[in-house]
């Protein structure tokens, strides 16, 4: 696990430039540093040794023949297997590392290597013969990859603090359409970023870069995979082998490691799993690690304690204030360089800086939610699919009705109800922004689209006949997974030096997910039907059945409590309303609203206040300038 960078250049690359750009992701790479230039080319790269941790798996990477030059952040686990099928002998290889296996298959299979990589994975190889360049993002998205392109130079990097250190002039204004996108969704989902000339690459894509330019493409695509209809009369117990057998085998290859290793526990459904399985797999005691609050109303700890005395892990629990969360902000907001409004952040910080005390490596329960049905919206799309059958003037009739109930739940289904397909339903109900509108301007709603517009396009990808269920868990794991909850943990846990690792996005788990029928799904009216009953072989039922709670932290209370002062001076300042297109009247209509309980508007209105938050961190093209003169 580690940061890089790199450019390819028109003009000769300097080193020291490199070097500095590196240093921007020096938390993602503590352990060590390097820099290669050629030329016109520059590679960058910080350290984080988790495999042979000796000298010889330093990167920036030559290949023995000195043609490829590759920089690369994440696991290959299956790079064993890979050096086998490659067919070299022990004495062909000059590491114990899988970044000289990723060199190796490119030079073997060009592009087409990374159908055989299972991991988590971003990397950039220069071709020194060919002058081509050639990139690739892991099929989830685990691994962060943003570039920059123009006629004269390409740039990428782990963040875009990175491609901002070699080009500081970039950071001029913010890029429109992913402003909108990020009221609706609270993140930016690939391939814009906030920056208008820096662009992510999205996931399970590769990109070349010759004198040709760029071309893109996509290696493996997920959903295209339709539902097996036949498995609906499969047997429940052939069905719960195959995913134990498929889950085991990812869990295994996940903990080859040589540092130490451990787990995030919060006592639910899928990193009490994870956990149960490590433990199965292994002769010593799982390390596990929990944030406790004082606060019973988000405290999941005993939860966590109950699952650890059953599988008789070594666990290691903080006990916290929630308000204590608020000490991270610092590292969110010099961490999260592009608008991040997820605030389960401040939690998942906690439980990484926990953990990184005793371990470098951990495993947790991330995709388990969008690949089985484990959220709540779910079971209300199986709804949608049966309202929008009935005749429009019984629809009509219907969503007065639920108009006329008292209740913000009730005028939230309301407008769910009143949109036109089951898809756009869940849209609607997939947004943070809802039924607050008003807030953003009317001229700049019409240049841009919508989130609505971008799930519906993306939808269109699908096999045909799918339920409005199946549609929004596709459309999860294409952008809320990768966009939202895999960068919240990757951002977090390299915060603090931390590896994280996903063992239910294992390529194999995920279309074994896309074969399964929805009614093993959200079966009896259960989310996550087979993966819970699954647990339930390893943890007792009576230990797992619980509400869903999920890393939840007091966004309305903070608020109205410890952030008041601060949010009502964000929302009276009328210089961060000259930088964005919202209106101040009606955004301080919404935080009263907050204050009063009256709506819950507390999530909407905490994205527009980290969108604050993190222009004030975007420093002017002249201060960036000044800050890179000393250093290069």
């Amino acid at each position: 696990m580690c940061g890089i960078v790199g450019i390819v250049d028109c003009a000769p690359v300097d080193a020291e430039s490199i070097r500095a750009a590196a240093e921007t992701l020096v938390n993602r790479g503590p352990d060590g540093s390097g820099v290669w230039t050629s030329e016109n080319v520059g590679f960058g790269h910080r350290r984080l040794a988790i495999l042979d941790l000796t000298n010889s798996g330093n990167q920036p990477m030559v290949s023995s023949d000195g043609r490829y030059v590759i920089v690369y952040n994440g696991e290959i686990y299956n790079f064993k297997a890979i050096r086998e099928l490659l067919g070299s002998t022990q004495s062909d290889w000059q590491s114990q590392s899988d970044t000289e296996v990723i060199l190796a298959a490119y030079s073997k299979w060009g592009t087409h290597c990374v159908d055989h990589f299972h991991g988590m994975f971003a990397f950039a190889i220069w071709d020194r013969q060919e002058k081509l360049l050639y990139a690739a993002r892991d099929r989830m998205g685990v691994k962060p990859f943003y570039y920059y392109h123009s006629s004269n130079s390409f740039i990428f990097g782990s963040r875009p603090r990175a491609i901002l250190s070699l080009k500081p002039e970039l950071s001029r204004g913010i890029d429109k359409q992913a402003v909108r996108f990020y009221l609706e969704a609270g993140y930016v989902p690939a391939p814009w970023s906030i920056y208008p000339a820096i662009r992510k690459l999205p996931p399970a894509h590769w990109l070349v870069l010759d004198s040709n330019g760029v071309r893109m493409q996509r290696y493996w695509n997920f959903r295209q995979i339709q539902p097996e209809r036949s498995w609906e009369d499969r047997n429940e117990e052939d069905l719960l082998d195959e995913l134990d057998e498929l889950l085991l085998r990812s869990v295994r290859s996940r903990m080859v490691s040589d540092v130490p290793l451990g787990a995030f526990l919060s006592g639910g459904i899928d990193s009490s799993l994870i956990v149960a399985m490590m433990a199965k797999s292994s002769s010593q005691s799982i390390r596990t690690f929990t944030i406790a609050f004082e606060d019973q109303r988000f405290d999941e700890s005993e939860h966590a304690k109950a699952v650890s005395e059953h599988l008789g892990t070594s666990h290691e629990v903080e006990r916290i204030k929630v308000n204590d969360l608020l000490d991270l902000w610092p590292t969110f907001s010099r961490e999260f360089d592009e608008p991040f409004f997820d605030s389960s952040a401040f939690p998942t910080m906690g439980v990484a800086r926990l953990a990184r005390r005793t371990v470098k490596v951990s495993l947790s329960g991330d995709g388990g939610d969008e690949l089985f049905g484990g959220y709540h919206y779910y079971r209300l799309a199986r709804w949608f699919d049966a309202f929008y059958q009935l005749p429009e003037l019984t629809r009509k009739v219907c969503i007065q009705t639920v108009q006329n109930v008292p209740g913000h739940r009730f005028r939230l289904l309301a407008g769910a109800l009143s949109q036109q397909s089951p898809t756009e339903a869940f849209c609607f109900a997939r947004s943070i922004n809802k039924n607050f509108p008003g807030v953003v301007d009317d001229d700049f709603l019409h240049e841009t689209v919508g989130l609505q517009e971008l799930f519906l396009q993306e939808a269109k990808s699908f096999p045909i006949g799918l339920s409005a269920s199946e549609v929004g868990m596709r459309l999860d794991i294409s952008y809320t997974l990768p966009d939202d909850y895999l960068q919240k943990v990757d951002v977090s846990s390299m915060a603090f030096s931390l590896e994280s690792r996903e063992p239910l996005l294992d390529q194999d788990v995920v279309e074994w997910s896309m074969k399964l029928p929805v009614k093993w799904k959200l079966g009896r009216n259960r989310n996550k039907y087979l993966l819970r009953k699954l647990a339930y072989r390893y943890v007792p039922r009576a230990i797992l059945n619980r509400p869903k709670r999920g890393f939840e932290v007091p966004i309305r209370q903070w608020l109205k409590g410890p952030l008041s002062t601060w949010a009502s001076r964000e929302v009276s300042n009328e210089e961060n309303f000259k930088k964005l297109p919202l209106r101040r009247d009606r955004l301080i209509q919404l935080l009263q609203m907050v204050r009063s309980g009256s709506s819950s508007p507390h999530s909407y209105v905490w994205a527009i206040l980290m969108l604050f938050d993190f222009m004030k961190n975007v420093p002017s093209p002249a201060e960036q300038v000044a800050a890179v003169q000393p250093v290069a």
